[in-house]
């Protein structure tokens, strides 16, 4: 490292007396263990170098600060969805709670329903056609035994049920709670700093993750929902800390691998609350009911940990402990005047459209892929569900793939080369979601596997260009646009699914009317331009381009910086 980027760095002895002028200067330069440039932010992101004190080594404090609340963030967010099952039928809302099998055998949800496990039918000669009876038994059986309720599994929570509409209220409102405090925490992090608003965050989490070990009610399990998903709020603050912390040359990098990291938090929760927590209770003796409600009180404990380790080990920017709201960008940042003005920017726009095709489409995709390979393809649930698990955990290294190729073209051709590198991941994301729509059950089903595994890697990198390009879109709003772009992302996703997956009835063509969106929003990356920088085909005005191409003490002639 150069003399003023070493911890390690020691002024040498004068050999004589130094002026108190020159002492207090002397004093003012602070060493860290990562370099950074003239504002302190680190131009470099080592992330094994996690030693030293909040004052030596504050960069990287932040970083994993942000990842792992992040993380437990979503991991709580999302601890109830694959509990949804035993929590309805302790509300006593599953179909055969509520309808009894041997009191209502032409049910609908009976007739219809097959056991993905055993694969046999409740109907055993099939159903008529209109599904509101089974078929007799063949002409001379004595025997009507038409019906098999003991294929029924111990919650019947299919689709038309009082059970699944519950858990897709459930689901929905914490979305809609999750885009509301996303698009208020943007001032709030401008006013409070990120380090407060990421504490209250995990802290209010925790609280009404306690709180569903108690529910009672549908009604409360919805408010549960709904509370639950402001932790969801979390992936804005994490971005905006990561953005004030580090230079223009790795923020994309660090903002990606942050992302893929923390997002893993709901592809584990699967893993955590069912295999790690639910089962091993139930297999000790515990009743299903006390077991899924002492599960999801480790969410919980982990937020309050988190929370409390974070506000004393951590602060809000490398120089100052608590953020001063001019640190931010504007500081009117945390008004609605502000907000209006960041809204009327067409480049604001286009990156939360984009990002709800790249960010978006992930959670649309994720949501759809399991049930379409076990449909669509007929393979069994375990294979189905190994496929989507393998899509997750891509989340690794894609979106952190993705942040890099942006800063090595943020190096090679400047804020150009980010907004080139955004419009090719998308083109390449909406390319392999037509060919997957393409991809007909009369192909081999790991022709589609293939197509799954390139879409999963173009989504995700261009996921993380986004990350990539959202803090040079408002330097001086950068609360405010990833408040917007966060409340977008999940706005989108449910748009998709019910302006698309949902109003077409075909098996493939909902996945090609979504790459024609997908290639849209990737040719709106035209309109992005800036005068020091310019735009995809046009170069910056004279005037603007010869301030920001002025030398800047990081050396790298780029001149103007967010």
């Amino acid at each position: 490292f150069g003399s003023r980027f070493c911890s390690s760095h020691k002024w040498p002895k004068p050999w004589r007396p130094v002026p108190q002028r020159t002492r207090r200067a002397m004093a003012e330069v602070q060493a860290y263990r990562c370099m950074v440039d003239a504002a302190n932010k680190a131009t470099e992101l080592p992330l094994l170098r996690i030693g030293g004190s909040m004052q030596e080594n504050p960069h990287m404090r932040i970083f994993w600060a942000a990842t792992s609340s992040f993380f437990l963030c979503f991991l709580a967010w999302f601890s109830l969805a694959p509990l949804g099952l035993e929590v309805a039928a302790s509300l006593g809302v599953c179909e055969n709670q509520l309808y009894p099998p041997a009191d209502h055998r032409t049910r609908p949800a009976y007739v219809k329903f097959t056991n993905v496990k055993t694969e046999m039918k409740y109907c055993r000669y099939g159903a008529n056609v209109g599904d509101s009876d089974c078929n007799p038994p063949p002409v001379g059986s004595t025997v009507d035994d038409r019906y098999d309720p003991s294929t029924l599994t111990d919650c019947v929570c299919t689709a038309g049920t009082e059970c699944n509409r519950l858990l897709s209220d459930a689901a929905t409102a914490s979305v809609v709670s999750s885009v509301l405090m996303r698009l208020l925490i943007g001032p709030l992090i401008a006013k409070f700093g990120p380090l407060n608003m990421q504490c209250c965050v995990m802290m209010f989490g925790a609280i009404w993750v306690f709180a569903a070990a108690g529910i009672r009610a549908p009604w409360q399990f919805i408010a549960v929902r709904f509370c639950i998903g402001i932790t969801g709020a979390a992936l804005v603050t994490s971005h905006c800390w990561c953005s004030l912390t580090f230079a223009p040359n790795i923020v994309g990098t660090a903002n990606s691998t942050m992302e893929g990291w923390g997002s893993l938090g709901a592809g584990v929760s699967q893993a955590v609350m069912v295999l790690m927590l639910f089962q091993p209770m139930t297999s000790m003796g515990m009743q299903a009911d006390s077991a899924w409600r002492l599960s999801v009180v480790f969410p919980g404990m982990f937020l309050l940990i988190c929370a409390f380790f974070t506000k004393i080990l951590v602060c809000d920017t490398p120089t100052s402990r608590r953020m001063k709201a001019s640190e931010a960008g504007d500081i009117d940042n945390a008004s609605m005047r502000a907000y209006l003005q960041v809204m009327r920017d067409p480049r604001v726009l286009v990156v939360v459209l984009q990002y709800g095709a790249c960010g978006g489409t992930v959670l649309s995709i994720f949501n759809s892929l399991a049930t379409h390979f076990r449909s669509y393809f007929q393979l069994k649930a375990s294979d189905a569900a190994m496929f989507v698990s393998v899509f997750g955990f891509m989340y690794l290294f894609a979106a952190a793939l993705g942040g890099i190729a942006s800063d090595v073209l943020y190096d090679r051709f400047g804020l150009r080369g980010r907004v080139w590198g955004q419009f090719l991941g998308l083109s390449a994301t909406a390319i392999f979601l037509f060919a997957f729509g393409s991809v007909d059950n009369s192909q081999p089903w790991y022709v589609a596997v293939a197509v799954v595994a390139c879409l999963s890697l173009a989504m995700q990198m261009a996921d993380g260009m986004s990350c990539a390009l959202i803090p040079f879109v408002r330097p001086q709003h950068i609360p405010l646009v990833t408040s917007l772009v966060g409340a977008g992302s999940s706005l989108s996703s449910a748009l998709q699914g019910l302006c698309i997956y949902r109003i077409i009835d075909d098996d493939l063509l909902p996945y090609k009317v979504h790459a024609l969106y997908v290639a849209f929003c990737a040719l709106l990356s035209v309109v992005y331009y800036w005068p020091e920088h310019g735009g995809m085909f046009w170069g910056p005005r004279t005037e603007a381009a010869a301030d920001a191409t002025e030398p800047n003490p990081d050396g790298d002639g780029k001149g103007a910086r967010p």
